[in-house]
Parts: C-alpha cells; structure tokens; sequence
C-alpha cells in the first residue's frame, strides 16, 4: 500500500492553524496592551520627571514581587529557553502578570529596559498554558514555548518573518530548530496582525539612500561591524558584572534594585536629562538623521546593563537597538558611509552580536529599512555576530556549532557572560 505523505501532514497543519491562530491572537494583544501601557507611562514620566525620585521605591515594590511570588520566573527569558531544551514543568501563568507589572513599573518611574523581553515572557506564558489545556506531548509543549517567543517578539516590533526565525535560532546557537518552523510562523504572523488590528502603531525607520557596493564600501562596513560585536560583548559582559556585584553586595534580593533605583535616581537628577532612561525611541530616530555624541551609546551600556543587573524589569532589547544606532551614527564622522545607513547597521547589528541570531536580525533590518540596504545590514549581523565572541545576553543558550573553527572547545557549552 502506497503512503501519502502529504494527508497526515494536512491534519498537522490543522492542528497548527487552530492552535497558532488563537495564541498568536491573545499574545499579539498582549503585546498591544503592553505599548499602549508603555507609551502611557513614558509620557507621563516625561510630563512629571519628579517620579524619578520614587525610582528606589519602585525598584523595592518590583523586588519583592519577584522575591515571593516569582520562583522560577525570576529567571526570565533564560527560563523559557530552559524549558526548551529540558522540559520540566508547565510556564507559570503567573510571569506574564509579573513581568508586565514590573515592565511598567520600571519605565513609569525611569529605569533603563526595554520591551522584548517583556513580550516574550508573556508570550511564553500564554502559550505555556495550552500545554495543559490541551494536554500536549512534551514536543509540542516544546514548540509551544517557540510559538510564544516567536509571537511575542513579532507582535512587539513589528517584524513577523525576524519574530518567527528568531525564536527557532535564538534557543542554540549555531543550529536551529526546523521542527518548529511551521507554528513558529504562523503565530508570529497572527500575533502581528493581532497587534495591529488593536491599532497600535510601531515605529518606521527610513534609509533614504544606499550606495552602491565596492570593495571599499564592503571594507568598511566589515570595519564598523567589528566595532558592533565588540559592543554587544561589552554589553553582555556589563549585564554579568552588575548582576554579580549586585548579588555578592546586597544578599536580600528585594533591595538591590532599591538601592540601584537610588543610584539611578541621584545620576539622572545630576546629568539633567532623561536621553539614557526609558527605552529611548525618540533618540534612535533621531540617530538617522542627526548625528549623535560618541559617548551615547557608553551612556546607554551603562544605565541598561545598572538597571537590569540590580533587579529591574523589561527587556535589553530596545536598549540594544539605542546603543547601535547612536555609535553607527557617531561614527558617520568618520566613516564615509550615509548616517542613517550607519545607525541602521548598528541598530541591528549590536543586537545580532548580544543575542546570537545573526539570520533574525538580518531579516529585522530588511523589513524594518527595506531589501535595497540587506548586503550592508547582511554584513553587519554577521560579523557582529563573530566579532561579540561566545557570549550574551542569554546565558541558557548552548552552542550547537562554534561561531569559528578557531577553537572547538565551546560546542555543548552554555554561552557565557564571559566571566
């Protein structure tokens, strides 16, 4: 009897429309509600910058939510991940309230975080809950967590094909996980749609002009984008640092960000403006067009890897995207390339080299500044992605190939801060 392979694969994709389409559609809402939250408190903050002298109270509030209540969840996007790789339990609903509140809490107030990390973990959380609903195997409880990264980070930025590939690449560095491409997809294209459909608008880049390619051009980009990796490790060994001086200082978790909150509190009212804080979208706007100070983006690592090393909330991915753009377009004095090519290279570039998915963000740039500038944005996620060592921002990742064949020592490791 002849099989047809194609019949059971018509009910697989069934089951993963039905269950992508109702996950992508709750998580693209959350992702909604969390922009329009953020928006609201950032604006707010901006009309009233005397709450940022409530900062360390905050930064108590938010740890002991996680001291108590957090558990596991404590850990993050690093909890998800692994889930992934090791099963053990089902996420717990309960970080996509927590760190929302504290995602919230934390810009409200002006910290220094982003917004990705938010998302996913909420993504995470929904989707983790139709593992027990449905009562899946332990593959698909897997692939489920993927559909929640994938839909999380789509639905947040925008980006539906950068959301899908980079929660299949971002969970082992070098390999990825061709199991779960399907849902991945699909629910990073019904959780973007989902977001949209609550009339939430995400924010447009424009690169007005390419130059064409040349040996020197190319030479060049290669130039900048060692300098990209080269920051996204610094960033990465930043988090590390913070992280551990915190702890090792300040035993009772819930007053690291407490004091962390006075420290940041006392800096903002000394420098006397509010560019480092918050996730700073107007600034990375700006650093296509206008060229930035050559210590912004220092300024950046500084606030972003203090803030979410002594305990605040949100992601480091917005952060990242800061840091890229303003050294791209600082460096636009020095570098004769268009600025805004620059700052769009660094842009995803830094963050291609911290997170370790080089493809994702290839595809970030091209559907956030178009396809005429992908060989330059091509260019700068690779070699960034080389440049940043076996290090991150996600220390659950493992490495499934080395980045070089230099040293093949790291393969089955887990990616360190590099201590």
């Amino acid at each position: 009897m002849i099989k047809i392979e194609q019949i059971p694969l018509l009910f697989y994709l069934f089951k993963w429309l039905i269950i992508t389409l109702i996950a992508g559609a709750l998580i693209g809402s959350a992702s909604a509600l969390l922009l329009i939250s953020l928006d609201l408190v950032t604006n707010y903050r901006e009309s009233h910058l005397w709450i940022i002298a409530l900062l360390p109270i905050a930064g108590l509030l938010i740890g002991l939510m996680y001291h108590y209540w957090g558990g596991n969840v404590v850990k993050g996007n690093n909890y998800l991940i692994e889930e992934i790789h090791a099963p053990k339990d089902i996420i717990p609903f309960k970080m996509a309230p927590l760190i929302y509140i504290g995602t919230v809490i934390t810009h409200l107030f002006g910290g220094s975080a982003g917004r990705e990390g938010t998302a996913v973990q909420m993504g995470g959380a929904i989707a983790g809950q139709f593992s027990r609903i449905f009562r899946l195997k332990q593959r698909d409880h897997r692939i489920m967590i993927i559909v929640g990264i994938s839909a999380g980070f789509a639905s947040v930025f925008g980006t539906p094909l950068a959301g899908a590939v980079f929660a299949l690449e971002v969970i082992i560095v070098g390999r990825m996980r061709y199991e779960a491409i399907l849902p991945s997809f699909l629910a990073a294209i019904f959780a973007h749609l989902a977001c949209h459909l609550w009339s939430v608008a995400h924010t447009h880049y424009s690169i007005p002009f390419v130059p064409e390619l040349s040996i020197l051009n190319i030479l060049l980009a290669v130039a900048v984008s060692i300098l990209f990796g080269l920051t996204a490790m610094l960033f990465s060994r930043s988090v590390h640092l913070w992280t551990k001086l915190a702890k090792n200082k300040i035993k009772y978790a819930p007053l690291r960000p407490f004091i962390g909150g006075v420290i940041i509190a006392l800096v903002v009212w000394g420098l006397g403006t509010t560019k480092y804080i918050g996730l700073g979208v107007p600034t990375i706007v700006e650093s296509f067009s206008v060229q930035q100070d050559w210590y912004d983006f220092l300024a950046k690592i500084l606030f972003t890897t203090f803030t979410i090393g002594v305990g605040f909330k949100g992601g480091e991915v917005t952060p990242l995207f800061f840091i890229g753009a303003t050294l791209g377009s600082a460096l636009f004095g020095i570098i004769p390339l268009p600025m805004a090519l620059l700052a769009g290279m660094g842009f995803v570039g830094v963050f291609a080299g911290a997170t370790n998915t080089p493809i994702a963000c290839t595809l970030m740039g091209i559907e956030l500044f178009g396809a005429e500038s992908a060989i330059y944005i091509g260019i700068a996620c690779v070699i960034s992605y080389l440049f940043s060592g076996h290090t991150g921002i996600y220390a659950s990742q493992i490495v499934g190939s080395p980045k070089h064949l230099i040293y093949g020592k790291f393969k089955g490791q887990h990616i360190k801060y590099n201590e």
